[in-house]
């Protein structure tokens, strides 16, 4: 994935300016922003469903826009932040949906079953295959809604928050799961406001700082307290326990 000159636009403000980065194959990108700074709209931009006010979003070298759209759902798959599920459809049927780009008719094969019910198993979601999403807890969706980015199998994963509303165990798993995508070489780009529970998995940081600023760069060099601090508008102090950098918030209140 890569950005060239991105800027992005909220009516007349101005989101990101002049954005430019290059995530590849085994990296793990973490967004991070206040909110309002345009984590979620800079996500959209990347999956090829916002249009830029300026500058591309480039998939392999080549802009977004000049994909196929079933090639591109073979290449990148999006995980937005927050659903509403109007229809009773099965937790197999939602997960097994993500395999459409693969097919050639309208009928599911045994291999796609195969593949949506490991990436729920995977996400300890088999159990519910059988369900009415409509009857899941919000925890239970992010779990299926994250199997079905995994049964998309595409070598760039765009993530809005995907630990939101899960319980420690399985923001722990997730993470684990996402380390071990980029170990087989797939490219992560994650929103999370969790600084402790991506420290370890993330490799890169994209800062995004409102009023268009940002950087970009290794999580060494990005996640360091007074960068923070101009990042979330809080004091940040960085510790180390166990090989591990904690991130605790200090207390007063960052300057403008």
């Amino acid at each position: 994935m890569q950005a060239r000159g991105l800027t992005l636009q909220a009516d007349r403000r101005i989101l990101v300016d002049g954005l430019d980065f290059d995530a590849g194959p085994g990296e793990c990108w973490v967004v991070i922003g206040r909110n309002g700074a345009g984590k979620s709209t800079l996500l959209q931009a990347l999956a090829g469903l916002r249009k830029p006010a300026a500058g591309q979003a480039l998939i392999d070298g080549r802009a977004l826009p000049d994909w196929p759209l079933a090639d591109l759902a073979r290449r990148r798959a999006y995980l937005p932040q927050g659903r509403s599920d109007a229809f009773g459809y099965r937790v197999l049927d939602t997960v097994l949906a993500a395999r459409h780009p693969y097919q050639d008719g309208y009928w599911d094969s045994d291999a796609d079953r195969g593949l949506a019910l490991q990436a729920l198993a995977e996400m300890d979601a088999a159990h519910l295959a059988g369900r009415d999403v409509r009857t899941l807890s919000g925890g239970e969706r992010q779990r299926v809604a994250i199997a079905a980015v995994l049964a998309q199998q595409t070598p760039l994963l765009l993530l809005d928050e995907p630990s939101g509303a899960l319980d420690l165990a399985h923001q722990v798993a997730l993470m684990q799961r996402i380390a071990g995508l980029c170990g087989e070489g797939r490219t992560v780009l994650m929103v999370a406001h969790d600084l402790n529970m991506v420290d370890g998995v993330a490799s890169h940081a994209l800062l995004l700082s409102g009023e268009g600023r940002w950087r970009a760069g290794t999580v060494e060099a990005m996640m360091q307290p007074g960068l923070l601090e101009e990042c979330l508008g809080h004091p940040i102090a960085v510790l180390r326990h166990e090989g591990r950098r904690i991130y605790l918030p200090r207390e007063g209140v960052a300057g403008p």
